[in-house]
C-alpha cells in the first residue's frame, strides 16, 4: 500500500485510480466469463458490464495520457499500452493517441487526418448505408473510423514504418475474434455490440463538448491560429455532466463532463474535476449542458450530425452553449481520443 501510494501523482490518488483499475479489471473478465453462460439474462447484464468496464479503461487511457495516475510519464506509458488493448485501440500506438490529443489542447482545435466529409462526399453509398444504420442507433461512423484504426500504417502513409506492430496486433486481435466466432458465436456477438455499445458511451460524451469543427492538420508543422488562446478555449468548450447535483453519477464516466475544467487545468485528476468546476463557474448549472438535452441531442440529430454538423449556421460560443441547453444543436460525430488519426 505505502509503495503505490509512494508511486502515485497524489498520494489519494490510490483510492480512486486503483478502484477504478478494479472495476476496470472485474469488469473486463467478468463480463468476458459471463458471455460464455447459458442464461440470456446473465449474458445481457455481462454484455452491460463488459462494455462500461472498457469504457472505464478508455477514460483511464485518457488519465494516462495526461500523466495524472503515477508520478512518472513512464509509469503513465506502460499502463496506457496495457489499457488500449482492453478498449480495441492498440492498433495504433499509445503514443501517438497521446500526441494527437495533446496537440487538442494545445492548438485548441479538433486536428485529425482523415476528411470524413470528403470521403462521404465521395461514396455517397457509404454515406446513405451510414445514415441507415444510425438511424438504428448502430455506430456506423465510429465503426467507419474503428476500421481505418485497425489498418491504419496500411491506409495512412506518415504511420508506414509502424506496419509490421500494426500487423501483429491485426493477427492477435483478429485471430482471437475469429476462433470466438467460429467456437462461441454468441459469445462474438455480444462481444461486438458491448464494443459498440462503448463506442457509443464515448462518443455521446464527446459530441457537444466542444463547438468547432475538424481540422486536417495533424501531420502539419505549421503553427495553429488558436494555439495558447485559452479565453477562447473556455468560449468554446462545454461541459455535460451526468448530472450537476448527484455526483456520484459522474463517476460512470470518470467526470469527463466536467470538460471545461478539464481544458482549464489538464494536471487535474478526474476525482477533482467536480471541485475544480465549481471553482471556476461557481454552483450555477446554467453553465453546463443537462443531461435531458443531451439525451434529446444525441437522438434527434443522430443521422444530421454524420456530415455538416457545423455549418454556417450553427451557434458559436455562449450561444452554443444556450442552444445546447434547450437541444438545438447538431453535436459533433466520430470524434475520440482513442484515434490517433
Amino acid at each position: 500500500m505505502v509503495r503505490l501510494q509512494a508511486l502515485m501523482n497524489e498520494r489519494e490518488g490510490w483510492r480512486y485510480y486503483g478502484g477504478a483499475l478494479l472495476y476496470v479489471l472485474i469488469g473486463y473478465a467478468g463480463g468476458l466469463a459471463g458471455l460464455f453462460d447459458d442464461r440470456l439474462t446473465i449474458n445481457l447484464l455481462a454484455m452491460l458490464f463488459l462494455a462500461h468496464a472498457m469504457t472505464i479503461a478508455a477514460y483511464l487511457v485518457h488519465e494516462c495520457g495526461h500523466n495524472l495516475i503515477f508520478r512518472k510519464m513512464q509509469h503513465n506509458t506502460v499502463l496506457g499500452r496495457i489499457l488500449i488493448w482492453l478498449c480495441g485501440a492498440s492498433y495504433g500506438t499509445y503514443e501517438d493517441i497521446r500526441y494527437k490529443h495533446f496537440r487538442h489542447h494545445i492548438d485548441n482545435d479538433d486536428v485529425v487526418w482523415f476528411d470524413y466529409e470528403r470521403f462521404f462526399d465521395e461514396h455517397p453509398l457509404i454515406l446513405k448505408a451510414t445514415r441507415v444504420l444510425e438511424w438504428f442507433y448502430v455506430p456506423a461512423h465510429d465503426l467507419i473510423m474503428h476500421f481505418i484504426m485497425v489498418f491504419a500504417s496500411f491506409i495512412i502513409p506518415q504511420r508506414r514504418n509502424q506496419r509490421g506492430r500494426n500487423l501483429a496486433v491485426i493477427l492477435i486481435r483478429g485471430g482471437v475474434f475469429v476462433a470466438l466466432v467460429i467456437a462461441f458465436p454468441k459469445v462474438a456477438i455480444l462481444y461486438a455490440i458491448a464494443y459498440m455499445l462503448m463506442m457509443t458511451m464515448l462518443r455521446f460524451m464527446d459530441s457537444i463538448q466542444h463547438d468547432y469543427s475538424y481540422s486536417l492538420t495533424l501531420f502539419d508543422s505549421g503553427k495553429p491560429p488558436r494555439k495558447g488562446d485559452t479565453r477562447w478555449e473556455q468560449e468554446h468548450t462545454f461541459s455535460n455532466p451526468q448530472s450537476f447535483r448527484t455526483e456520484f453519477l459522474n463517476w460512470l464516466t470518470l467526470n469527463f463532463g466536467f470538460h471545461n475544467a478539464h481544458h482549464a487545468d489538464m494536471t487535474v485528476p478526474w476525482y477533482r474535476l467536480p471541485a475544480k468546476h465549481r471553482e471556476l463557474f461557481g454552483d450555477n448549472p446554467e453553465n453546463v449542458v443537462p443531461l435531458s438535452s443531451q439525451l434529446k441531442i444525441f437522438h434527434k440529430q443522430r443521422v444530421r450530425r454524420i456530415v455538416g454538423n457545423h455549418d454556417e449556421n450553427t451557434p458559436s460560443g455562449r450561444d452554443y452553449l444556450i442552444a445546447a441547453r434547450k437541444a438545438e444543436v447538431y453535436g459533433g460525430n466520430a470524434a475520440s481520443f482513442l484515434t490517433s488519426f
